[in-house]
């Protein structure tokens, strides 16, 4: 064979292409990435997805490691949600599969009893825009309830509107935006009352928070298996499990209901498809790197790098809590929180989050600006950045801490970027056609190549004043251009 190109050249071209993204270890991504700073567990993850390369995750029956190794992961994942034999799983290829058949599940329950309406997914504003996907494709009703400003929500609330139109609730432990821990057990006690099954979205917190503590040194309330009416939870191995992207847990409570997840069909003239996931062929990579590392961290492991977290995660808050203008939102669960501006000091000390983000870039730190968010009824949920620490996050704490504060001394007393001054300057947004979308986002300094601009903060602040349609439809196109050939 005469191969077309050369392997250092590709290789050197790749090497290129990554050059110019953000590092994934080191601690300087404060999301997508979680680091652990052990050159040994890369070591053996490495050497696991090694050894199943070629191996297609569709078939169980052909290729028999690939149960061995999901019914292993399920196990050691349901050990520690403290699930007993009545829990069964599956691995998934991420956070958004699990969360999309917890729902196709629950949907499919409630129309064996209701075989007439549109069942209704009912949860907090701030659960994971994988359920409001999962509502879409699968024509569920999308019921969100209002949270307070610090992203808490009211158990209350969600129980008033617990009705027989209701195929699922889903809390969070904790949610991604603010790092509230939804009142699992309260929610699911009524629900249960009521026959309403419950999903705990743990894709963040179900590998962290078993080993978490509260600011007092004690364990967190149960919000897993351990609460009676919790039937599902979703749990990412490619997060706190450490493992490549892209592999998840969704662990459901009884055989019968977990059967419902599945799709299976004889009638073609090929193969039987039985598919417990929404992928048929699919890497056995990631299945056997979160194995690989599950089994040589153990439970220990876990809870020694999650120890890490929180260390560094106090003195980050503590860091923030000592900036003049900025605040941290909330009492955050987790290695995770979002930082506001502090509205109680005079506007002059005030340092917006989103230049505040776009300031600590400059020193090395990539942080992720949240937009704000108008709730029904109107209550306002602030402007944030967010920050995900991992345990590699320890080795540079003293240095993070140092360019928060400097990248707040920068723009103390910047304003927000006045949105609606953005608009003005914009053409009139009519039907947006790609062509119509294109032009409107080269107006806000998006490249003829679809970069984005070293400041984000005006991106955000037009995110925020559009309608979310406009805005949506904006976003998606700079995706599409982004990956379009050249």
């Amino acid at each position: 064979m005469n191969p077309a190109g050369d392997v250092d050249e590709i290789i050197g071209r790749l090497t290129a292409m990554r050059a110019v993204d953000p590092p994934t270890h080191g601690g300087r991504v404060l999301s997508y990435v979680y680091d652990p700073g052990l050159d040994e567990l890369e070591r053996v993850m490495k050497r696991a997805i090694q050894e199943v390369l070629p191996v297609n995750g569709l078939d169980p029956t052909t290729f028999r490691s690939v149960g061995v190794l999901e019914s292993e992961l399920v196990g050691f994942t349901r050990g520690l949600l403290n699930g007993d034999a009545e829990v069964v799983g599956s691995a998934t290829s991420g956070g958004t599969e699990s969360c999309l058949l917890a729902v196709k599940t629950a949907r499919d329950v409630w129309r064996e009893a209701h075989p007439e309406g549109r069942p209704r997914l009912l949860a907090p504003v701030t659960v994971h825009a994988a359920f409001q996907k999962a509502a879409h494709y699968f024509d569920l009703v999308l019921d969100l309830v209002p949270v307070s400003p610090e992203g808490e929500v009211d158990a209350r609330d969600l129980v008033a509107r617990l009705d027989d139109d209701v195929a699922l609730v889903v809390v969070s432990a904790p949610n991604y935006p603010f790092a509230a821990l939804d009142p699992v057990a309260e929610v699911a006690e009524a629900a249960a009352a009521r026959g309403i099954p419950v999903h705990v979205d743990a894709c963040i917190g179900g590998l962290v928070l078993p080993f978490w503590e509260d600011d007092a040194g004690e364990p967190l309330p149960a919000w897993d298996f351990r609460v009676p009416g919790v039937t599902s939870i979703s749990a990412d191995l490619h997060k706190y499990g450490y493992a490549p992207k892209g592999v998840s847990v969704l662990l459901q409570r009884g055989r019968d209901r977990q059967r419902h997840q599945y799709f299976a069909t004889t009638r073609w003239p090929g193969y039987p498809v039985v598919n417990p996931t929404l992928l048929g062929s699919k890497s056995a990579s990631p299945l056997a790197a979160g194995w690989a590392i599950a089994q040589w961290l153990g439970q220990g492991g876990f809870a020694e790098l999650t120890a890490s977290c929180l260390r560094s995660t106090r003195v980050l808050q503590a860091t923030v809590d000592g900036i003049e203008g900025l605040r941290v939102v909330g009492e955050p669960t987790g290695p995770l929180f979002a930082v506001a501006v502090d509205d109680s000091v005079p506007a002059e000390r005030r340092v917006d989050p989103h230049h505040w983000a776009d300031a600590v870039r400059r020193h090395g730190f990539v942080l992720q600006l949240q937009p704000a968010l108008a709730q029904e009824g109107g209550e306002l949920l602030p402007s944030t950045t967010h920050l995900t620490i991992t345990p590699v996050t320890e080795s540079v704490v003293d240095e993070l801490s140092a360019a928060l504060v400097a990248g707040a001394d920068a723009v103390r007393g910047v304003p927000h970027v006045d949105g609606a001054a953005l608009l003005a300057g914009l053409p009139p947004l009519g039907a947006l056609d790609s062509d119509t979308a294109w032009a409107l986002l080269q107006g806000i300094g998006i490249g003829g190549g679809g970069e984005l601009p070293d400041a984000q903060a005006p991106l955000l602040a037009l995110i925020e004043a559009l309608p979310a349609p406009i805005a949506e439809r904006l976003l998606v196109e700079l995706l599409g251009r982004l990956v379009e050939p050249r």
